[in-house]
């Protein structure tokens, strides 16, 4: 692998990388002779990253042939990177329409380990707004998309969640949240003020797929001010569930599930 080193890059990440592409490679099943030649690497070296990542579940050995392949964790970080591509093109548009409609910048966002991430954006052309938070992660139960997320894939989440991992991630008190999210689940759009920041509200509306499993949030910020009741209630919410019903139509989602 002959690609060009950044100044900051970790030599054995970028090694145990060069080592992933050579295991993705078609039609290739390597021992560690043929890996440590194609990557120059030193036979301890390599066996130091292969144990790592055989570990993590990126990687599998054959014992009787001494074949090395990618594991299944490999496989099912890729679904995920795939799936995350396939929100974003299909949300574009609805994400568009919101945001010129509004003039608030609107999100895509998804749930992982627990924590939201925001993948991708359409901003407004307000001047005063919140700054861009494409790639921040934050706690399900800080946001409106966490906790729209959270609340529409199932009735006992905070159970499945568990109290001492409850605890342990900083939430407070388990049975108000447990009752914001049946309100979430009965009204299906999330509210949330200060969560992200001071001064910022989230709104929040999932979107499903074809099984209806909910894949992520289409999720509007704005500063407070501009969130008034009768706004969020007349304007933004009808816009934002609607916007969600159109992109779950997308994933193949249909009202029968309901």
């Amino acid at each position: 692998m002959n690609r060009p080193r950044s100044t900051y890059s970790v030599q054995a990440i970028v090694n145990a990388f060069d080592l992933l592409e050579a295991l993705a490679a078609e039609n290739t099943n390597p021992t560690a002779t043929v890996l440590a030649k194609k990557l120059k690497i030193s036979d301890n070296k390599l066996f130091r990253i292969l144990a790592t990542l055989r570990e993590k579940g990126l990687v599998e050995h054959e014992e009787t042939t001494g074949i090395y392949r990618l594991g299944f964790s490999a496989f099912g970080m890729a679904q995920h990177i795939l799936q995350s591509a396939s929100i974003i093109k299909m949300a574009q548009p609805i994400m568009e329409e919101l945001a010129r409609k509004h003039d608030e910048a609107v999100y895509i966002t998804i749930l992982n380990n627990d924590e939201v991430l925001f993948l991708d954006m359409v901003d407004s052309f307000q001047q005063i707004k919140a700054v861009p938070f494409v790639g921040k992660r934050f706690p399900f139960f800080t946001n409106a998309a966490g906790k729209v997320i959270k609340a529409m894939s199932s009735a006992d989440v905070l159970e499945k969640f568990g109290k001492r991992r409850a605890s342990k991630a900083g939430i407070v008190d388990i049975k108000q949240l447990e009752s914001e999210l049946d309100d979430i689940r009965q009204c299906g759009v999330a509210v949330d003020n200060g969560g992200l920041g001071e001064g910022i509200c989230s709104v929040a509306v999932a979107i499903k797929d074809y099984a209806g499993i909910v894949v992520g949030a289409l999720t509007l910020l704005a500063p407070s001010f501009r969130m008034l009741q009768d706004r969020l209630e007349r304007e933004i919410i009808p816009s934002m569930l609607e916007g969600s019903e159109e992109l779950s139509l997308k994933f193949g989602y249909a009202k029968l599930h309901a």
